[in-house]
Parts: structure tokens; C-alpha cells; sequence
């Protein structure tokens, strides 16, 4: 069942959104000012919110951009439910991060059609976020094979060649630290690795090979 914010500073409108929309099978939650609007939408998140725009206080245009600008909040779409119809009005709603308007009065049918577009594409957007992160993941995966083969490899010969010097009657001190000092150089190559994985905040992924994917760990923000 979707769950649906209403926020409006006046009862009674609230009422007649939640009585409408509970008819259609959604579930609601209420706020009356945009305070509490923008705790309820950390706390509850819902998967859309319906916010007025004369509200004392904080307008409906300030807590939307507050909404599309919080990380916890920004993917929920908003529509805004207005009585002014001016052309200029309607644009900085759109420009503030409103996915839509409806002006009041509002009809039952219009309202329940831009409530369910709303939805499908928030939905759509969650599928293409997760397709995102998938790509994000096997771009990773690739960069860290590409980037850790050759010390994991530079460490497994190292070791195989001190196993068969360890196998000698007479011990060439100066071949087991040369592989030692192979194994630590590839050890700390796979540790500058790790350290670029874990300071990525922003990854940039390029093309490899075989329509392959890479995350380039020196173009990536921090």
C-alpha cells in the first residue's frame, strides 16, 4: 500500500485529501505545517507528498525545496496543491523540485490521476537507481580485479619462490629478501587501492573493454 503525505496548515482539507485517498486505497499520513512536514518525510518516508502552498510560516515552496534538497528526502516526488493559478506561481513551484501542481478546487478524478502518475514515476526512478547501483557494483568489481591482479600475482610468485628457497640445504638470504620486499611493495599497492575505493564519494565510471565498465579511481570525487 503507497503511502501519501498531506500536508496542509488547514484541518479540514486534510480531511477531504485523506477521506479520497484512503477510498482509493492509499494510506495517509498528516502534517499542518512545513516543519512537520519535513520530520514526517525523514521519519515515515512516504512515497509521495501532497503539500500545500499557503501555509504559515514556512510556505509550501520553501519545505519543497527543502525536501528535494535533503538526501534522506529528495527522491520522494511532490505535488503541490494550490489556489493560485498564476503562470508564475506554477513555475517556481516546478523550479523549486515540485514533480506537479494541483489547483483547487481540485476534481477527484484529476487528483487520483496525478497522484498515480507521480507514483509510477517515482517508482521508474527507484527501478533506474537500482539498475544504477548494479552498474556501479560490476564497474567496481572489474576495477578491483584490474587494479589487484598483478600485486596479488607479484605476491603469490614471491611466495612460491621463498618456499622453494626454504627447500635448499644452503639458504640464499639475499633471494628471500627480494621476494620480501616484492611482497611488500605489492601489498602496499593493494592497500592504495582499497584506500581510493573507500574515499569515492562521487564514482566515475569509463569504458574497459568488451563494452566492460571501470570506475576511474583518479577521476572519482572524494
Amino acid at each position: 500500500m503507497k503511502k501519501i503525505l498531506i500536508v496542509d496548515d488547514q484541518p479540514d482539507n486534510v480531511f477531504i485529501l485523506e477521506d479520497r485517498l484512503k477510498r482509493e486505497g492509499f494510506e495517509t499520513i498528516s502534517a499542518y505545517d512545513g516543519p512537520t512536514c519535513l520530520q514526517k518525510a525523514e521519519d515515515d518516508n512516504p512515497d509521495l507528498v501532497l503539500l500545500d502552498v499557503m501555509m504559515p510560516g514556512m510556505s509550501g515552496f520553501e519545505a519543497c525545496e527543502k525536501l528535494v534538497s535533503n538526501e534522506k528526502t529528495k527522491s520522494i516526488p511532490v505535488i503541490l496543491v494550490t489556489a493560485l493559478t498564476d503562470i508564475e506561481d506554477i513555475k517556481k513551484g516546478l523550479s523549486v523540485g515540485a514533480f506537479d501542481y494541483i489547483k483547487k478546487p481540485y476534481n477527484r478524478a484529476e487528483l487520483i490521476a496525478r497522484v498515480n502518475s507521480a507514483l509510477r514515476f517515482s517508482e521508474s526512478n527507484k527501478v533506474l537507481i537500482e539498475v544504477e547501483k548494479i552498474k556501479t557494483f560490476a564497474a567496481t568489481v572489474i576495477t578491483a580485479n584490474h587494479e589487484i591482479k598483478q600485486p596479488l600475482t607479484l605476491i603469490n610468485l614471491s611466495t612460491a619462490a621463498i618456499t622453494r628457497e626454504l627447500g635448499r640445504e644452503e639458504l640464499r638470504k639475499e633471494v628471500i629478501q627480494k621476494r620480501i620486499m616484492f611482497i611488500d611493495n605489492a601489498t602496499k599497492d593493494i592497500i592504495r587501492v582499497l584506500e581510493k575505493f573507500n574515499q569515492i564519494k562521487k564514482p566515475v565510471i569509463t569504458d574497459y573493454v568488451n563494452n566492460l565498465k571501470m570506475v576511474d579511481l583518479d577521476k572519482s570525487e572524494e
